[in-house]
């Protein structure tokens, strides 16, 4: 090689070489800025909900959720006059008389928001940042209270299931937590939240299922807790800690260690299909990793496929048009005459997958949705630009916002005096062409909230099925949901998400504030549950096979 060829060589690869260099220490000086950025940010946001605010900023947190609410929510007083409202949030702020925390503020403002009778709307409690240190060491270990699943029946607190190791907890009943009863608790966190005007079945229904979670935004973190038990009689209690998720010093014994089996191409290929084919599997019906469950079921009831069962857990997740396509085939094979649809504890989710079930359940033209109303022209924008969106995101809201408006513009009109919004679900549609043409029966209790109780009341209002349960805790007449504006407000930093858009069929009842009522009300008991007794499913079965073997 020429020496001058040699020269550039040796001086590119050095150049080359002082480039990665410098760029590796800017990307560590800038990561390290970063992270002490973070922890200086989770330093201050934990110093400011834990120390005592003066009674004036609380008041102006008051003033300052309340003045969000007016601006953005489009039926803030559907349920409760505005005199009301007025009186209860000025007797809100009368009631600071002296400094307190962000936890005590959010046990005294959750209350006043629940009078709204809005059940999108819901405050977060201050809890406690952590760095990512802290936050790693955190998941190494896990809160044994957390295993537990209640359920709330009989105006008493039970314990139905336990992820842990003790099995014989399942079964008893919850009589006191450290030093604070059960009754007393209960009474409390059903204040701090509402349904969807009057009805009550989604506070019995929520406030078990949710009964951790009331409890930690109430308490805060807890590395251990003792709860008192009642069991065939007996009272016992039990300490509940935070454990390490794998005991250290559980050691795999050098005996049981087996060599790997290498497999040959055949069995690579084999190993390769299914592992393909279980992640297809659970994304059409949305598989649920916390606790190894599907969103969406379906199976034959009986071998000659007279009766089809269908539980959808919710209309959030997964590829829902597989799922719904493939099983609508299978109804439509096999002339199936009943389908059982079980909506209980469904909490809500997309309307894009309730329009798209419903249109294989009507036998008739429909439209799913009417105009909504919205407080804004640019209701999305309203959304997107609240105070708790990131600044990246803001930034590239602001970069598409152009085109963000001008779709607004063109999907709002004003009528009457208000403003509305039109969703593509406000256009008439046809039932599918192979729509399921049987009897149906839908299973609805309290937990049938937001989008589940909108198809329901499409189901009721066209006669189109037959109701077993409960009354839905969702709205007959619709909900303000859609799209959500969430809020910190500036002293307490309580988070408050609020509905922006009112969401309803083209179907009302009255009086306004109800949800679905059943044509058939059951309502299980506590030894039903404890026993695994599935009565509203059994109702049903029960009937179809009456009307089977009836003349």
């Amino acid at each position: 090689m020429h020496p001058t060829g040699y020269f550039k060589q040796n001086t590119f690869i050095l150049a080359e070489a002082f480039r990665i260099y410098f760029m590796r220490k800017t990307i560590l000086s800038i990561s390290f800025l970063l992270m002490l950025m973070s922890c200086k940010s989770v330093k201050n946001y934990n110093a400011q909900i834990t120390r005592l605010h003066p009674v004036s900023d609380l008041q102006k947190d008051v003033d300052k959720l309340y003045n969000q609410l007016q601006k953005h929510h489009p039926r803030l007083y559907q349920y409760t006059s505005r005199e009301v409202l007025d009186f209860k949030f000025d007797s809100l702020k009368q009631s600071i008389t002296e400094p307190m925390d962000s936890r005590e503020f959010y046990k005294k403002l959750a209350p006043v928001v629940s009078h709204v009778r809005q059940g999108h709307i819901s405050v977060g409690s201050a809890n406690k940042r952590y760095t990512r240190k802290e936050y790693k060491q955190l998941k190494k270990k896990k809160f044994e209270f957390n295993d537990l699943d209640f359920d709330y029946l009989d105006d008493k607190l039970w314990v139905v299931n336990n992820k842990g190791n003790d099995s014989l907890i399942i079964g008893s009943e919850v009589v006191k937590i450290e030093d604070d009863s059960i009754s007393s608790l209960i009474k409390v966190y059903k204040n701090r939240f509402s349904s969807d005007g009057f009805n009550a079945t989604l506070h019995d229904r929520s406030v078990g299922k949710y009964f951790s979670s009331f409890y930690f935004k109430d308490k805060g973190f807890m590395d251990s807790l003792q709860i008192f038990f009642k069991k065939n009689d007996s009272m016992f209690t039990k300490t509940f800690r935070r454990i390490l998720k794998e005991d250290p010093i559980k050691k795999k014994d050098s005996t049981t260690v087996s060599k790997r089996i290498k497999l040959t191409k055949t069995e690579k290929k084999a190993a390769k299909l299914a592992a393909k084919q279980k992640r297809k599997f659970n994304r059409k019906h949305g598989y649920i990793a916390e606790t190894k469950n599907h969103t969406r079921n379906f199976r034959f009831m009986e071998e000659d496929s007279t009766v089809a069962y269908m539980n959808l857990r919710s209309f959030t997740n997964g590829n829902y048009k597989k799922f719904y396509k493939e099983s609508f085939h299978k109804l439509d094979s096999a002339k199936t005459k009943h389908l059982i649809l079980d909506l209980r504890d469904n909490g809500g989710g997309r309307i894009s997958e309730i329009n798209y079930l419903y249109a294989y359940l009507t036998n008739t033209d429909y439209q799913f949705l009417e105009d909504s109303e919205v407080k804004s022209r640019t209701p999305f924008l309203t959304a997107a630009m609240s105070n708790t969106t990131p600044n990246s995101l803001k930034v590239l809201s602001a970069i598409v916002s152009p085109i963000v408006v001008i779709h607004n513009l063109i999907k709002t009109k004003r009528k009457d005096g208000k403003l509305y919004y039109s969703f593509k679900y406000t256009k008439p549609k046809s039932p599918k062409p192979n729509h399921f043409k049987g009897e149906i029966y839908v299973l609805i209790n309290g937990n049938s909230f937001s989008a589940s109780s909108l198809i329901s009341t499409h189901l009721q209002a066209t006669k189109r099925a037959i109701f077993v349960g409960e009354e839905t805790g969702g709205a007959y007449n619709g909900t303000v949901a859609g799209i959500y504006k969430i809020h910190e407000l500036p002293t307490t930093k309580l988070k408050v998400r609020m509905g922006l858009m009112q969401i309803d069929a083209p179907y009302k009842q009255t009086p306004d504030g109800y949800g679905v009522k059943p044509d058939v009300a059951i309502v299980p008991t506590s030894e039903d549950v404890l026993l695994k007794k599935d009565v509203e499913l059994d109702w049903v079965l029960n009937r179809i096979t009456e009307k089977e073997n009836s003349p």
